[in-house]
């Protein structure tokens, strides 16, 4: 018959041999929670894309610029043509009420023009460069915006399993202690001085804790691959939080009025709307520059030719070039133009009710933000005092089951309420600092 526990023996020092070299293969990364915010600010791949929607604005920015700037082109021509094209007052063929024609010229022509314009007054360039610069600035704040919901995600994603791995903690020692009360319990049992129904009442107690620790295994090893996820490195990269939870000494919640203060003046998504008021305004004013005249300076220089069986070496290539002045005067555009203003003058006034309704709403968000935390702070402190309460009637009872005083029952209960005491601090504790973060979210804080 095979041995078992030989068997069980070898597999585990085999496993302790391919250890070292599975941990050489897939080193994990020691992470705090300052260089996760970091690594995913610089490496989480929305924020890529919100970076180079930045790159496309300043192209845009370079659009715009060029309506101020000269334009230069040249172009080229060649044509065959199988019947000349006829000039009417030449040749005898003439008679009665006709106008003579001839056909003259060679059948292969070619000619290269050089144009130059240079805008000397154009109304619409500087409305049209300012549009582009504050696109860009509203791309840079807005990029600011998803820095601080990135930061905000990450720090409740690592805050959450930092709550699973003590809760996993706790659920460790709660079956330490119930496999400890259910070998009691056996003990007693075959000693003819315990009760089967209390040795059933451990096992069960030790059976029901089990799924919890495979569930809390399982959720901590879905927040590990979120939080990879967020800070943009390898999914196949094993993380190591170096960061416990912790609560700063002497903690102030601050006043309403402050926070709703700070977070109009840093809250980046008020920012961008307050910038969408000016671009309504520059939009305005594009749309009133349609209605203005155009001055630019032009010149042209060009040669051309034109041969018999395109034999362009032996033929002449006279020049003619000109430069002057073009004005441009819109007359009458199908009401486009007052159209355009009306449309732009409607998107100014719903950028100001936007933001308007955005600063409202702010209040309402600071209101609650301060409430949930004022609410958590006060839960947690409780809590502190039902956790040490309940750990101290533990301590009470197991002394008293100790000298046969308590009965298996009574040990049991006040397991299971110093458990849920302490879960429930837990449970607190994780609320207040979400509460937090919610706080620094709200004023606009990474």
């Amino acid at each position: 018959m095979i041995n078992k526990k030989k068997i069980v023996y070898t597999l585990l020092l085999s496993a302790g041999f391919l250890l070292p070299g599975v941990r050489s293969i897939a080193q994990s990364l020691s992470l705090s929670l300052p260089d996760a915010v970091s690594l995913a600010i610089k490496n989480n791949r929305s924020l890529k894309i919100a970076g180079l929607d930045i790159d496309k604005a300043g192209e845009e920015v370079r659009v715009a610029r060029s309506l101020s700037l000269p334009s230069a082109s040249i172009g080229g021509q060649y044509l065959h043509y199988f019947v000349m094209p006829a000039f009417f007052g030449f040749g005898d063929n003439g008679g009665g009420d006709k106008v003579p024609y001839s056909r003259i010229g060679g059948r292969d022509q070619i000619a290269a023009t050089l144009s130059v314009a240079y805008p000397v007054y154009n109304p619409s360039a500087r409305p049209a460069l300012r549009e582009a610069q504050l696109n860009q600035h509203a791309r840079r704040t807005n990029q600011k915006y998803n820095e601080t919901e990135v930061a905000a995600a990450v720090k409740r994603i690592y805050l959450g399993m930092l709550v699973v791995k003590e809760r996993l903690q706790l659920q460790y020692e709660s079956l330490q202690r119930n496999e400890k009360a259910l070998q009691d319990a056996r003990s007693l049992l075959a000693q003819g001085r315990g009760l089967r129904v209390d040795t059933l009442r451990a096992y069960t107690s030790v059976k029901n804790l089990q799924p919890d620790i495979l569930k809390l295994n399982y959720a901590l090893q879905v927040g590990k691959q979120q939080l990879v996820t967020l800070i943009g490195i390898d999914s196949l990269q094993d993380i190591q939080l170096t960061d416990s939870l912790s609560l700063a000494k002497d903690e102030q919640i601050p006043t309403e009025e402050v926070i709703y203060e700070e977070a109009k003046a840093q809250r980046p998504d008020l920012q961008i709307l307050a910038i969408n008021q000016q671009i309504s305004d520059q939009q305005v004013l594009q749309a009133k520059a349609q209605r203005l005249p155009v001055v630019s300076l032009i010149g042209q220089y060009q040669v051309q030719s034109q041969a018999k069986g395109a034999n362009f070496f032996d033929a002449y290539w006279p020049s003619a070039s000109f430069a002057g002045a073009q004005v441009v005067v819109p007359l009458f555009s199908g009401y486009k133009n007052q159209a355009r203003i009306s449309q732009a003058k409607i998107n100014k006034d719903q950028s100001v009710v936007r933001l308007t309704d955005a600063q409202q709403q702010l209040k309402t968000e600071v209101t609650q933000v301060i409430a949930n935390l004022q609410e958590t702070f006060e839960r947690m402190k409780t809590q502190v005092q039902v956790k040490e309460t309940a750990k101290l009637s533990y301590d009470i009872i197991q002394y008293r089951y100790s000298k046969g005083v308590a009965s298996r029952l009574e040990l049991t209960d006040a397991e299971l309420a110093l458990t849920t005491a302490q879960l429930n601090y837990l449970e607190a504790v994780y609320e207040y600092l979400s509460a937090r973060i919610e706080l620094d979210r709200t004023r606009g804080r990474n």
